[in-house]
């Protein structure tokens, strides 16, 4: 496989993972979306589960071209390469958690906002904190001492799990832990009360989401597109699956827990996916048209997301004439109107992505690549 199929096939992947990311992260207002569309409400699996993993997965995937590079350069370099790496992205996350800074208090007056209340961990801050951790394990560890400290991180969390609380959202040891650790001031409110999905405890099983993606794109790289390499990619993905159903009995797929079931089910349904993209890519004869609308995505994924949630934000700071912040404006008067209920939810997400798309597509016409 040559070095530029491999990177299509790896930016359609991340590319169709960045979009259905905006989609399922920005559901428009004035009507309740699609169920495939949401979250688990807790134990259990969704369309929309999958999506963040995928992320984490595709970052491994990354990783498997870029480190060979690695070879060439020092260890003080390539330290200060990753160290850099992960501590923009974290960085990123935190401001746009922050983000706009300023806010008016009972008095009308801008002030910034509190730094107290801020939340510390994320999206972005565990893409980063997976990303550096993954580097420096693949970077100082054999491939086997890498497989067990992943083996070590799954079981170690749920021995934790089990020993320190349950599997409620308020009884469970990693809300113990993030409310030790970060205070309930830094942490993630939508669900209602503090708890964060992407706390600190639950950092360490979905580093293994980005080791198993590395070593799946490890097997492309070096066996290239054969087919007994994405057999063995098809078969892994089974065999991930089968011990993820089976784990869930005692430790149940969560993705807001991020059991080591969830993590396992993820891998196993990614590892089924790249294979397919691989083999419909170079092995049919399909058509490969659609392939660039995803490619968009992939060839600038970090500000095409940040770009999804910077609109966003602005669209909830203004307000209109009737005191609507303008997100519920859009949706209400021109979504809702045109296509009332789950469909006007979708459609403005649908909007915000091709939004985003046509963005994205500009910087690759002007060959504009953000990188960090």
């Amino acid at each position: 496989m040559s070095s530029s199929q491999r990177f299509t096939a790896l930016d359609i992947f991340r590319g169709m993972t960045v979009c259905f990311m905006i989609i399922v992260n920005n559901q428009g207002s004035g009507a309740e979306p699609f169920a495939p569309l949401e979250h688990a409400a807790w134990h259990g699996f969704t369309p929309t589960d999958l999506v963040f993993p995928s992320f984490l997965f595709a970052v491994g995937n990354a990783m498997a071209f870029t480190m060979p590079k690695f070879q060439k350069m020092n260890q003080s370099a390539i330290l200060g390469k990753i160290f850099k790496r992960t501590f923009l992205i974290f960085l990123i996350g935190y401001l746009l958690y922050w983000f706009p800074f300023v806010k008016l208090n009972e008095a009308n007056e801008w002030v910034m906002k509190p730094v107290e209340t801020t939340r510390m961990f994320g999206v972005l801050q565990r893409i980063a904190l997976c990303y550096g951790a993954a580097s420096l394990m693949i970077y100082y560890f054999s491939k086997r001492s890498v497989i067990v400290l992943s083996v070590v991180f799954l079981l170690g969390y749920w021995l934790l799990m089990y020993l320190g609380g349950d599997y409620t959202m308020m009884g469970s040891f990693q809300i113990k832990v993030d409310r030790w650790l970060i205070g309930e001031g830094h942490m993630y409110k939508g669900e209602g009360v503090p708890f964060d999905p992407e706390g600190f405890l639950s950092t360490f099983p979905s580093i293994v989401n980005v080791i198993i993606g590395y070593y799946a794109g490890v097997m492309l790289r070096e066996k290239g597109k054969d087919y007994e390499t994405l057999t063995k990619l098809l078969l892994g993905g089974a065999v991930l699956l089968a011990i993820a159903h089976c784990w869930n009995y005692s430790f149940p797929i969560n993705k807001k827990l991020w059991t080591g079931s969830f993590t396992l089910y993820t891998c196993g349904i990614d590892l089924m996916l790249i294979s397919l993209l691989v083999y419909v890519l170079d092995k049919t004869n399909y058509r490969k048209d659609w392939t660039y609308f995803f490619e968009v995505f992939g060839k600038n994924p970090l500000f095409i997301y940040l770009l999804s949630d910077f609109v966003p934000i602005m669209f909830n700071i203004f307000t209109d004439a009737k005191g609507r912040s303008y997100e519920e404006a859009i949706n209400l008067d021109v979504f809702q109107k045109l296509t009332p209920g789950p469909f006007g939810s979708f459609f403005y997400s649908a909007a915000l992505m091709l939004f985003c798309w046509f963005v994205g597509y500009w910087m690759d016409k002007k060959k504009v690549y953000v990188r960090v």
